[in-house]
């Protein structure tokens, strides 16, 4: 579900990173539905966060974070949409794992999604797998950064209806998801989140430059940031991707702090350095909720403009 948009150009600039308020459109308000708790990002709504393990590593383990996170949710009031992936298939090394794969991974999500009533993320690669994740009750179809350029995969998954997440490529700049989010306008779907995720610097680093919140807002939809992803060292273990997760909370704040962020990613596990994928940079879960805490408190300090 999403507001309508006041009519506006669907990019514009006026020679600077941020087009001008009149080329800017009305951000929308996009909403996720999960059986019992909903999710909304964009303006007049308080600031929602997707967190959960960057991969399922086990039904037990995915179902006992989940219910920690609906906990939280519960407990303080924060709107969390839970995340995790069945299949991590851009993994450094073809020994790393990857996930119990599409079959099995769908049915411990819809598990989690029916037993916590939050919302649930994955990510989505080949076309045909978004039809069958929509089936299967997924509410947000995330779009990986190297794949946000995958037209059939784009409209695939835009015509599921389902909100659908794009993380923006490394190495794209944030204009050029204008053209992404067209992609996806043609199919009619209009429920759209756009995420930073960090751009690269060099060979296996990465920086996290505020500006792309604000271009890729002004394109009418919510924007998200993710603070796990943008302090990962993509390669640097050699046959994996290392990470700076102390950086994170700091990231975070400072996007939040921008006033044109309408959500924060991140990746959590109790014990990151076990977690089967992406420890380097997620944050220990027991850190969670007073970090999330401050976010709000920022978010409602600074505001966020329609």
């Amino acid at each position: 579900m999403s507001k309508d948009a006041a009519p506006g150009a669907a990019q514009g600039g006026n020679g600077g990173r941020e087009p001008s308020a009149a080329a800017a459109r009305r951000v929308r308000v996009v909403t996720a539905c999960g059986p019992r708790h909903s999710v909304s990002w964009g303006p007049g709504r308080p600031l929602a966060f997707m967190a959960g393990p960057c991969v399922i590593e086990s039904r037990e383990h995915c179902l006992k974070l989940a219910r920690a996170l609906a906990a939280l949710a519960e407990r303080s009031g924060l709107q969390i949409a839970f995340k995790a992936s069945f299949d991590k298939a851009n993994r450094s090394s073809l020994r790393s794992y990857r996930g119990p794969g599409l079959e099995r991974g769908l049915e411990i999500l819809s598990e989690v999604r029916g037993e916590t009533g939050l919302p649930v993320v994955t990510d989505i690669h080949e076309p045909n797998q978004a039809g069958i994740a929509a089936a299967a009750g997924i509410d947000i179809l995330q779009i990986p950064a190297f794949l946000c350029r995958q037209t059939d995969l784009l409209l695939a998954a835009g015509e599921t209806g389902r909100v659908v997440n794009v993380k923006k490529m490394q190495c794209l700049s944030p204009e050029a998801m204008g053209e992404v989010v067209r992609k996806l306008e043609s199919t009619g779907n209009r429920n759209i989140l756009l995420t930073e995720r960090g751009e690269s610097f060099g060979y296996g680093n990465l920086v996290a430059d505020m500006r792309n919140l604000m271009v890729m807002r002004s394109f009418g939809y919510p924007v998200v940031f993710d603070a796990t992803h943008s302090v990962q060292r993509p390669g640097a273990l050699g046959a994996s991707s290392g990470g700076d997760s102390k950086w994170a909370p700091a990231l975070a704040r400072a996007a939040v702090a921008t006033g044109a962020c309408d959500g924060v990613f991140l990746e959590t596990h109790e014990r990151p350095e076990r977690a089967l994928s992406d420890g380097p940079n997620c944050i220990r879960f027991n850190k969670v909720g007073s970090l999330l805490g401050q976010l709000v408190s920022i978010d409602e300090l600074v505001g966020r403009r329609p």
